[in-house]
């Protein structure tokens, strides 16, 4: 499978295709990352350097990677961050240039906006943006608890219930597939991950660990992205997505380290452990 990866792009760290790029690799498929910035670190240090990259310069580079007759053979396109509404519309541009040549080919969009206890942090406009044309584009979204409740125009979603009437709401726009990062209900020791699709929905519960590094969305978007591809089926790339994203955590957390320990975890991202089991919700 090739996959069109267009989002931001770190030199020290693992966030946007720095995150993603290695997973969706070591899951076996072929990607093919566009920048949309080129920074030194994440912004969550709250200094960096390097350029934004001009839309216009990120249409270029997808316009030559159509010139070598690539975008024909793309299986999917994945998105994260956008900044700028001029970047999402190229990023739209590209999905349906893709789906014209191949129909089949997928959108999965991380609707990165924001989380709890932030609440939003990219620029006004954004949100409405996102809600109104990226998800709809979108075949596959994986967005956090914090973004689906906005999304669905909820102002809370505490049980697995009303997560579920919640991501019905926001299948109806548009995406088929939905999986939801990370669920927090009324268990404050636990989360849960939860996938919904037109063949029914799944949830896994792992412990809640006191980490929250950047760019574990991204991973988590890339990771299940690849297994859908791979598998076909959305409570298998749920419980391996789970599971792989579970094992980087803890021993991101065990090493005391602020970035991703990605490298150290690859074992776990091509052999995903099956310590934490998928439960069907309906």
């Amino acid at each position: 499978m090739q996959i069109l990866s267009i989002q931001s792009h770190v030199a020290f760290g693992y966030v946007g295709n720095s995150a993603a790029v290695f997973p969706i690799q070591r899951l076996g498929h072929e990607v093919w990352p566009v920048l949309t910035v080129n920074f030194s670190n994440h912004t969550g240090y709250g200094a960096w350097r390097g350029p934004v990259v001009a839309a216009d310069q990120v249409a270029e580079v997808i316009e030559g990677i159509s010139e070598r007759d690539g975008l024909s053979t793309v299986s999917a396109v994945l998105s994260g961050y956008q900044g700028d509404p001029a970047v999402g519309a190229i990023v739209l541009d590209s999905v349906r240039r893709v789906k014209a040549l191949n129909p089949p080919a997928l959108y999965c969009c991380d609707p990165v906006m924001g989380d709890v206890g932030r609440g939003m942090f990219v620029r006004e406009g954004i949100p409405e943006f996102m809600r109104d044309e990226v998800v709809p584009a979108a075949d596959v979204i994986t967005p956090n608890h914090f973004e689906l409740n906005f999304l669905a125009g909820v102002e809370s979603t505490d049980t697995l219930q009303e997560v579920l009437a919640a991501v019905d709401i926001v299948r109806e726009s548009g995406p088929s597939n939905v999986l939801v990062t990370s669920v927090i209900t009324k268990d404050p020791t636990h989360l849960d991950l939860v996938a919904v699709s037109d063949e029914g929905a799944w949830s896994v519960t792992t412990p809640l660990l006191p980490i929250s590094p950047n760019g574990g969305g991204d991973v988590t978007a890339a990771v299940y992205l690849s297994h859908l591809l791979s598998t076909g089926s959305t409570p298998a790339a749920l419980g391996r997505t789970a599971n792989t994203l579970f094992a980087i955590l803890d021993r991101t957390l065990k090493s005391g380290r602020r970035e991703l320990e990605l490298i150290a975890s690859q074992d776990d991202i091509a052999n995903p452990p099956t310590t934490y089991e998928v439960t069907q919700l309906r």
